[in-house]
């Protein structure tokens, strides 16, 4: 189920099944031009980047992204009719893979409010399905997610800490959970170990 998913660092996910599936993507270490889709969850440096996406992106990728992000992308040339904005709480049907959109927010914190409409994914693409929750709370909303694999933040200060991560873990179905959202800007690798102590789902350690 593994096979074709890596994190280059923090919340950059690569998904390379029958398309290749880009999330946040940050601190791309190559031109590797081979992304059929990029995904954005919001528009922060850390996972909007346009050196990175310039990286990755063909003449036909597509862009599934928010609002804040599409005059940049606008500005590289990236045609219009190639970009979708996302809203929460929406389905989509593309060529080669569907999605939905789940809210992204913080509680009691400033740094991703509510209001932005910021979102997590729930990717379907060759028949298993990928929950990227983007930076967000343990928030009501996400709690009856279903997955194959999830990736739950777990670093705190702009997202749940790793037992809020932990707490939705073991709430939602998902087969496997793997952390993400630590070891770079924020959260430790000791935060991870307590997650996954916390934590009664299968967990796969994907972050070096």
């Amino acid at each position: 189920m593994l096979e074709g998913i890596e994190i280059n660092c923090h919340s950059s996910i690569k998904i390379k099944k029958s398309k290749t599936i880009y999330i946040d993507p940050f601190r791309i270490n190559s031109n590797y031009c081979d992304a059929d889709y990029i995904f954005i969850t919001h528009s922060h440096y850390d996972h909007f980047s346009i050196e990175d996406i310039l990286k990755i992106k063909k003449e036909d990728t597509v862009y599934i992204t928010v609002q804040e992000t599409k005059e940049a992308l606008l500005d590289i040339g990236v045609d219009d009719s190639r970009i979708i904005i996302a809203l929460p709480n929406n389905e989509y049907k593309l060529e080669d893979l569907s999605f939905k959109t789940a809210r992204a927010y913080n509680i009691g914190k400033p740094f991703h409010p509510k209001e932005n409409n910021w979102v997590g994914y729930v990717i379907t693409l060759s028949n298993e399905t990928y929950y990227i929750a983007g930076d967000t709370d343990n928030i009501p909303e996400i709690e009856n997610i279903s997955c194959d694999i999830a990736f739950i933040p777990i670093g705190g200060t702009y997202t749940m800490n790793y037992k809020e991560a932990a707490d939705l873990a073991n709430i939602i179905e998902a087969k496997v959970v793997i952390p993400t959202h630590y070891n770079e800007i924020v959260g430790s690798k000791k935060d991870e170990e307590r997650f996954i102590n916390l934590t009664n789902k299968e967990v796969q350690v994907l972050i070096k």
